[in-house]
């Protein structure tokens, strides 16, 4: 008998209709004799009218452990409410079922409240419910502190306790319903013609949420790859479709060197002239920004060796570029550079692909593509089988659609 773990996003639940359709597509593979776990997300927009409410308290202690305890106990209160509804309409139409929260399985976590990791989730009482042919209904993105408090486990955390759980049980896969029917070559609101992929790797997944893609969350995908589950992701308004499967067997892929085309409006670039070039200078700028929970994606370094000098850029969300630049400020009595230059309202364009690996020449035919568009470059970054570049933001529709073009993603 097979274990599958269904795990519905906000909008496949968001309200209780949409929850019965949902329980519908469960019963149908309980019907088909599997074993079946539920993992929910809270029902759409009510994750954010939670954080509402918390923030109707902030204060100067907002920062503080006390705060941050709390406010894991009520924004996780959303994944409550959707997991018994669920067990409810499971039950309404003759599915067994029972709903658990994070601390009574339990979820163990490790890390800081609201941004908590998933150490180890103890399935005993789910392989209970199995014996008895019950459907466990299982609230996402919650979970238990060593201190025995609940924890919330981030922004995408109901998908990465569906992966988790699904390692736990051993399931042979993990179904992801959400409200696209897959994952396609670029954003579908953005270019008319993209394609639906069959197959994706797990690092071709991560590369595309890392920049920018909302399919998934970057970290569920880490996670998938890591505790090695088959995940697919399909949609609950066309369940007969098969959606697009994350895996590492990805052989039908790697003939084409590029997957795929991702973007990121949100972001900013910061550039420090005239660091002192020594030993740790790095280091103390980005623990500095890292320890106010500031991500820092690209960066480029130059240096001018007969001065002694070097120039840094970096990229960070657009919404964290006041936050950044006060750090930087609060550094210059220390390190004494001349000046700090910023740049918002850009994008960043990437393009993604594990056959980039075996071809050469897709960066040189990305930059001419985009300079045939009259689109300028600021900044490059590049891994195995990435290329992102930073550009002006109101020419992402342009550059989106002319590299699907140019890597015609569209075809076979």
């Amino acid at each position: 008998m097979s274990t599958l773990v269904l795990k519905f996003g906000g909008t496949s639940v968001a309200s209780t209709e949409l929850i019965k359709s949902a329980a519908k597509i469960v019963k149908k593979e309980y019907d088909n004799g599997h074993n079946i776990a539920v993992v929910v997300s809270a029902m759409a927009g009510t994750t954010n009218n939670l954080i509402n409410y918390v923030n109707d308290f902030h204060s100067s202690k907002s920062d503080s452990e006390e705060f941050n305890t709390e406010y894991d106990v009520v924004v996780s209160s959303g994944e409550q409410v959707t997991s018994g509804l669920m067990s409810l309409a499971l039950n309404e139409i003759g599915v067994p079922a029972i709903s658990w929260l994070g601390w009574q399985l339990p979820i163990i976590t490790n890390g800081p409240h609201r941004n908590a990791n998933i150490r180890k989730i103890i399935p005993d009482k789910i392989n209970e419910c199995f014996k008895e042919r019950k459907v466990s209904v299982l609230a996402g993105f919650q979970g238990l502190s060593s201190e025995s408090r609940i924890t919330t486990i981030g922004r995408g955390g109901s998908d990465n306790t569906a992966v988790f759980l699904a390692s736990s049980l051993k399931a042979d896969r993990c179904d992801i319903y959400t409200d696209v029917d897959g994952v396609y070559t670029s954003d579908p609101k953005m270019t008319g013609k993209v394609k639906k992929l069959d197959k994706i790797s797990y690092e071709e997944m991560i590369e595309m949420a890392s920049q920018g893609a909302k399919v998934l969350q970057t970290s569920s995908v880490e996670s998938a790859m890591i505790e090695n589950v088959n995940v697919q992701v399909r949609s609950t308004f066309s369940p007969d479709q098969e959606g697009t499967q994350i895996s590492f067997d990805v052989d039908e892929n790697q003939a084409k060197a590029v997957t795929g085309v991702a973007y990121s409006k949100d972001e900013a670039k910061i550039t420090i002239i005239d660091l002192v070039d020594q030993p740790g200078i790095a280091a103390k700028i980005f623990r500095s920004l890292s320890n106010q929970s500031i991500n820092v994606d690209m960066i480029v370094q130059n240096n001018f060796i007969e001065r002694k000098k070097t120039n840094m850029t970096f990229t960070v969300p657009m919404s964290d570029l006041n936050k950044s630049l006060d750090v930087i400020s609060s550094l210059k009595s220390e390190m004494n550079f001349l000046q700090v230059l910023s740049e918002d309202n850009l994008s960043k364009v990437s393009i993604i692909g594990s056959g980039m690996r075996n071809q050469p020449g897709i960066a040189a035919k990305m930059f001419e593509c985009l300079s045939a568009q009259g689109i300028n470059i600021e900044v490059i970054s590049t891994s195995e089988i990435k290329v992102s570049v930073l550009i002006e933001k109101s020419k992402t529709n342009d550059a989106v659609n002319a590299l699907h073009d140019v890597f015609e993603l569209d075809k076979p």
